[in-house]
């Protein structure tokens, strides 16, 4: 059987060419203060994308004489946090009727006004440290553009509506409404929560990491975590020993030994336009630049930037057997193909755009689906994750989660219903490749069935219940 494998990118690698986000990023992005030996610190943290930085952050604010590490096998904001589609978003990948039946219903309640205040505490701690990182509080729009969507839409304000979240949180919108927002084609209604910001992620992640080292935190860059095990993690260029150790590494943690089935690397796409003329932006709407996607199967995402392209991505791209992860992984050019239909799709007057880049990355999905964070206090080994893609607010709470455990505060967020939650094991292989890619399948099918007939495709409730929706 094929094992996870992941390529590392050569030492004079253009970092540039990863995304858009990270093409349009000032300063350099050049490797920075590699580890040379064993160090001893208070806390280790391997990866140093959103979640390690954000714990470092909190930790750092909290204590400014902790002793901190963060450890990462490329650059800061290799990852998923310097190629997300941009959406400092309330969404939580589990829903609040799983999250009830796994908690209750105020647990429920209690984890999705946390994720609300997430947004702003971002804002908030953006503002404190002067990130530029084009921050438009616009919310979110879900368009629907058929029947069944629509009815999707009303069951999901239905939902909101029984856990007490009003229309300030999540309002049904009619087709002139939508229409007023997002421009798009065939719009018959949506939803609209302003619980979100579009963000330009890569400023975020470098402007976080030039913030936790000001506040003296060590990032060791090109330094790659091999073994993580209670009081240290294990690189090939020397031990960082310390009393906690943090596993921050989302979509890449299969390679690291034992994890390979803690969760699946499922790879996201997105495009880039080039700037599009005020006229054409006259006619697609988005002023405030709320970010949008529509109620499909097969979720789109995508956002109005700062200097006026569209930026829209997508899933589709397969699973790769193993968990593997590989650069030639990040470009898909029939999943790029698809993108640019949709994008016509929705928007007729674009079907002729430029596109100036097109990229991708692995997301974490754990086997419920439902993001995790906790810290074993007896081996002083903690963890978060699994995000799916909800990520860039999650990582906020997940640090300020994580520095509250470290630190022994008993705090309204340690007490939140995913803190200390064991997702169960995905499948072995072939059943995991299997599963995994006939799910993404089964939802591209049903959506194309749902737009032929008119009517709700059951067998995509299935694949969402196998995949533990």
């Amino acid at each position: 059987m094929r094992t996870a494998t992941m390529e590392r990118m050569s030492p004079s690698a253009d970092y540039r060419k990863l995304s858009f986000w990270l093409d349009t990023v000032p300063g350099t992005l050049a490797a920075a203060n590699p580890l040379t030996g064993d160090v001893d610190v208070d806390v280790a943290i391997a990866g140093a994308g959103y979640t390690g930085l954000w714990t470092a952050y909190y930790l750092s604010r909290a204590e400014p004489g902790l002793r901190i590490a963060v450890c990462e096998r490329e650059i800061a904001g290799f990852g998923a946090s310097g190629r997300n589609g941009g959406w400092c978003s309330a969404l939580f990948p589990a829903s609040l009727g799983k999250l009830e039946r796994m908690a209750g219903r105020d647990a429920a309640i209690a984890m999705q006004r946390a994720m609300q205040e997430t947004v702003d505490e971002v804002a908030a701690a953006i503002s404190a440290e002067a990130i530029d990182c084009h921050w438009a509080k616009g919310g979110t729009v879900q368009l629907a553009r058929s029947a069944t969507q629509l009815d999707r839409a009303a069951a999901e304000v239905a939902e909101a509506r029984k856990f007490g979240f009003g229309s300030g949180d999540l309002k049904l919108l009619t087709a002139a409404e939508a229409r007023d927002l997002v421009g798009a084609a065939g719009v018959l209604g949506g939803t609209y929560t302003p619980h979100c910001a579009a963000i330009h992620p890569a400023r975020l992640v470098r402007g976080l990491a030039a913030a936790v080292r000001r506040r003296g935190v060590k990032v060791f860059e090109r330094t790659p975590v091999t073994r993580i095990e209670p009081g240290r993690l294990v690189t090939p260029s020397g031990m960082v020993r310390a009393r906690y150790v943090i596993r921050a590494t989302e979509g890449y943690t299969p390679q690291l030994p034992g994890q390979r089935r803690a969760i699946v690397p499922v790879y996201s796409l997105m495009i880039a336009t080039a700037p599009l003329p005020d006229s054409a932006w006259d006619q697609i709407g988005l002023a405030g630049r709320p970010t949008f996607g529509d109620l499909r199967h097969l979720i789109i995402y995508g956002q109005r930037t700062d200097d006026g392209r569209f930026a829209f991505g997508g899933r589709g791209a397969p699973y790769h057997l193993g968990s593997a992860i590989r650069p030639s992984f990040d470009r898909a050019p029939a999943v790029f193909a698809a993108l640019r239909r949709t994008l016509a799709e929705l928007f007729p007057a674009l079907a002729d755009v430029q596109v100036t880049h097109a990229w991708g990355g692995p997301i974490g999905v754990p086997r419920d689906w439902c993001a995790s964070v906790g810290l074993d206090r007896s081996t002083g080994v903690g963890w978060a994750g699994g995000y799916v893609g909800d990520g860039v607010a999650t990582t906020n709470l997940a640090g300020r989660t994580l520095a509250d455990l470290v630190l022994g505060n008993d705090s309204s967020i340690t007490r939140l219903p995913w803190v200390g939650h064991r997702s169960p094991r995905w499948e072995a292989e072939p059943l995991r490749w299997l599963g995994v890619n006939a799910g993404l399948q089964v939802m591209s099918w049903a959506d194309r069935q749902e737009a032929r007939t008119g009517r709700p495709a059951r067998t995509a409730d299935f694949v969402g219940r196998y995949l533990g929706d």
